[in-house]
């Protein structure tokens, strides 16, 4: 039976020696939802006082081991570790079943790590949700974090229910099981192109490049590269979703070498190399570090041009030395890619605001970044020099040049016109 035809099986993950009380009241109020819930027990030292669907011993053997070779592992980090591989293994071949259609976990720090796991083993689409006590805490990496994950705050509820905790679980297990039934999970009808960009004041070409693609028969997903939406885009290439990218907005990269929050982890450029996707590459405001505009400047930054594009975000250029770095760490993630790579350089400019006359201008950084790039270039990289600003139209043309060009000779899947 499809999952669209029967009441929508979620996932209730959580330890149920420790917080029986919370997952049979989760369980009761997904019911009540429309929704079925399935019981996943990974607790450790305990059984809980219900028979879960999947039970301890299971997510342990699917891990490869049992409760009493965890128990003698080390610790609870240790322990927890391998029941969060097994759990995952489990929910892998459950999803590959049909038979999950949404999950839903609860935990503190312990927990919300093993959730975190799964959750990132389940496909984009299928509704996913953690009620943590570290919800959005700085705690978790962007890396761990799947792309359309859901997190509340697990807000007074630490030991036991009460009104509060009932609250927020409520809704929790309410918006899940809504999820599931309302879901349209992506189809597969045209192939699917990946885009980079910053929103359209900074970065530009996604308006021409969108639009001929989709012409072209190709679904075009835009992700904004603001630390979590390169996560989301690298998420997406890990599992080779995408016929081809071009992934013009690199500046996650900077961020990370230069310490910023507004980072994706240290595998932004990575994912779609190791898939075997083709790439069209370009600099999209690499030049600039993103930061908290509710923040004070660092000290590292002190005098470097800025711009605060609104109350939460602001940005200040790196020093040409810094570019080099950056020019760098482009060319050698570049050339680990297992699929033809272009790499376009627009040499009058690579965001809006580097502009003459706009805050981040500086020619003579741009320069050092240029030359290093050309300097560093892979020798199998397709090297292409724009002699326009990024956010020109010349640069979009060229990049549908290269596009079209792989079309014709195979390397890109061809779209499908309705």
């Amino acid at each position: 039976m499809s999952a669209s035809a029967r009441l929508p099986h979620i996932l209730v993950i959580g330890t149920g020696d420790t917080k029986s009380e919370e997952l049979l009241y989760m369980a009761e109020i997904i019911g009540q939802a429309g929704g079925i819930p399935v019981m996943v027990d990974v607790s450790i030292l305990g059984d809980p006082p219900y028979v879960p669907d999947h039970s301890k011993h299971q997510v342990a053997a699917a891990a490869g081991t049992s409760i009493p070779a965890i128990l003698d592992s080390g610790d609870e980090n240790s322990a927890m570790a391998l029941m969060a591989k097994g759990a995952v293994t489990l929910v892998r071949g459950l999803c590959e079943a049909d038979e999950v259609d949404g999950m839903i976990a609860l935990g503190g720090s312990l927990g919300t790590d093993l959730a975190l796991d799964v959750a990132a083993t389940l496909p984009l689409g299928t509704p996913k949700f953690i009620v943590s006590t570290i919800a959005y805490s700085h705690l978790l990496p962007p890396e761990r974090i799947a792309p359309d994950l859901m997190m509340i705050l697990w807000a007074g509820g630490l030991y036991g229910l009460n009104p509060i905790c009932r609250a927020v679980l409520s809704q929790a297990c309410g918006a899940v099981v809504g999820a599931a039934k309302a879901v349209e999970k992506p189809g597969r009808a045209r192939p699917l192109i990946g885009m980079t960009s910053l929103g359209s004041s900074c970065l530009k070409y996604m308006k021409v490049l969108k639009p001929e693609l989709e012409r072209r028969g190709y679904d075009v997903a835009v992700f904004h590269s603001t630390g979590m939406g390169g996560r989301a885009y690298e998420a997406v290439a890990a599992r080779g979703e995408f016929a081809a990218v071009f992934d013009f907005c690199i500046q996650e990269v900077t961020n990370a070498e230069n310490g910023s929050v507004v980072t994706s982890g240290p595998d932004r450029m990575e994912n779609a190399g190791r898939a075997g996707i083709p790439q069209i590459i370009a600099p999209g405001a690499v030049d600039m570090v993103d930061m908290p505009a509710w923040q004070e400047t660092p000290d590292r930054f002190e005098g470097r041009p800025y711009h605060a594009h609104n109350r939460l975000i602001a940005s200040v250029t790196v020093s040409p030395d810094q570019r080099r770095a950056v020019a760098r760490v482009v060319a050698e993630r570049m050339a680990a890619a297992s699929a033809p790579v272009a790499f376009l350089l627009p040499t009058q400019g690579l965001q809006e605001w580097d502009q003459e006359g706009e805050p981040l201008h500086e020619p003579a950084a741009l320069t050092a970044f240029l030359d290093e790039m050309r300097t560093v270039m892979p020798a199998s990289v397709a090297f292409s020099e724009v002699d326009a600003h990024i956010n020109a139209p010349e640069f979009a043309l060229k990049a549908m040049e290269v596009f079209d060009r792989w079309v014709a000779e195979g390397i890109v899947e061809k779209g499908r016109i309705a």
